[in-house]
């Protein structure tokens, strides 16, 4: 299972971890990933995405409908 929001298409970022002694390690910063339900009225049915804490913000803020429409082009 990998670790991509479905909507916005974000994944993990690669970075170095820097000690006290400016000693540097690679890691990687993961996204905030929810696998949550969204209700679709139009086709009237549940649709489950697993989604970005940014993109749920959206999606609260414009619908899904639009997000969807927004995100496939």
């Amino acid at each position: 299972m990998s670790k991509i929001c479905e909507l916005t298409g974000k994944k993990a970022m690669i970075g170095n971890k820097v000690s006290h002694a400016n000693n540097k390690k690679k890691r990687r910063f993961n996204i905030n990933l929810c696998k949550k339900r969204f209700f679709l009225s139009k086709e009237n049915k549940w649709i489950t995405l697993k989604v970005s804490a940014y993109a749920i913000k959206l999606i609260d803020k414009i619908g899904i409908e639009n997000a969807l429409k927004r995100f496939n082009k």
